[in-house]
């Protein structure tokens, strides 16, 4: 269980980060005409936008930095709970725009933090 653990964190940070950076060092605009799943970027100011795409860079790297250098590695799980409230936001966002399609890929990545974050709380965590 601890590899399937490392191996979700990792796809996930790299998705956090790389995605999370793309919202920090883009324009809302170019955010927006991206395609149709960006479209959220409409209903949130372009400093939330970016306030959001810095959380999401810095929750991808709270899932493997604090564990792979064994730096407080109890922030792994709190991490993914910080994740899974965006998640969640998201989701809540994709529902209120009726955007359901879109939102299965938030719900996909939300069940894979969920997963995270159990592991690392409970039969897997750094610590206890």
């Amino acid at each position: 269980m601890n590899i399937a653990l490392w191996i979700a964190a990792g796809l996930l940070a790299v998705a956090y980060v790389g995605g999370g950076g793309l919202k920090v060092i883009m324009s809302k605009q170019k955010i927006a005409a991206s395609g149709p799943a960006a479209g959220w970027v409409e209903d949130f100011s372009p400093g939330a936008v970016k306030a959001i795409g810095v959380l999401e860079v810095l929750g991808g790297l709270g899932l493997v930095l604090p564990a792979a250098f064994g730096v407080a590695p109890e922030l792994v799980p709190l991490a993914a709970l910080g994740l899974a409230m965006i998640m969640v936001g998201a989701a809540a966002t994709r529902i209120s725009r009726r955007e359901y399609r879109f939102m299965l890929v938030d719900l996909t990545y939300l069940v894979l933090i969920a997963f995270v974050a159990w592991g690392r709380f409970g039969p897997e965590a750094f610590v206890g």
